[in-house]
C-alpha cells in the first residue's frame, strides 16, 4: 500500500493539530518491530494523527522508519522533525449498532403557562417526561398507554 499524497496546504494544518499532541507510540533500541507496526496501525484506527518518538540516534535510520511506518500503513508522512515522526491517516467511519431493546430515555420540555391577566409574563416550568409518558396540549403529563383493565376482575369487583 502507497503513503497517502497530500497538498502542503493539508500538511500544514496537520502539522498545526499535531503540535499540541504528546507521543502514543515509542520506539526503542529494537527498532521498527511487528509489534511496534501494530501498536502504530492501532493509535492511527483510533486517533488519526498520531506522534512518534523514536530513541534511536541515526538520522537516516529514522528516515527510514519514517517512510517504511507510511508506506506500510497506508498514512501520510506529515512531520519529522529530530525523533519525532507525525503520521496522518483518515478515520475509518465507525458503525453504530442499534438496539432493539432500547427504549427512548426522559426528556426535559419546558412549559409556559400564560396568566389570566395580560401583563404578567408566562410562568415556565420544566418537566421531565419519561418514556412511557407523553405531554398533553394542556401541560400535563399522561401515560402514553392507560393502564389496561381485565374484563374478568371488571366483573368481580
Amino acid at each position: 500500500m502507497p503513503a497517502l499524497q497530500l497538498t502542503i496546504a493539508e500538511r500544514k494544518e496537520h502539522r498545526a493539530q499535531a503540535h499540541h499532541l504528546d507521543p502514543v507510540v515509542m520506539i526503542g533500541n529494537e527498532g521498527l518491530t511487528a509489534a511496534v507496526k501494530k501498536e502504530v496501525d492501532a493509535a492511527l484506527k483510533a486517533h488519526g494523527l498520531v506522534k512518534i518518538r523514536v530513541h534511536g540516534d541515526d538520522r537516516e535510520q529514522r528516515e527510514a522508519m519514517f517512510q517504511t511506518l507510511a508506506h506500510e500503513l497506508d498514512a501520510a508522512p506529515i512531520q519529522h522533525i529530530g525523533k519525532l515522526l507525525v503520521l496522518w491517516r483518515p478515520k475509518p467511519a465507525r458503525e453504530r449498532t442499534a438496539d432493539e431493546d432500547r427504549m427512548p430515555g426522559p426528556r426535559d420540555f419546558k412549559v409556559l403557562k400564560y396568566s389570566k391577566r395580560g401583563g404578567q409574563r408566562p410562568e415556565v416550568k420544566t418537566l421531565r417526561v419519561l418514556g412511557n409518558q407523553r405531554l398533553t396540549p394542556g401541560g400535563q403529563v399522561k401515560r402514553a398507554k392507560p393502564k389496561q383493565k381485565s374484563v374478568k376482575k371488571g366483573r368481580l369487583g
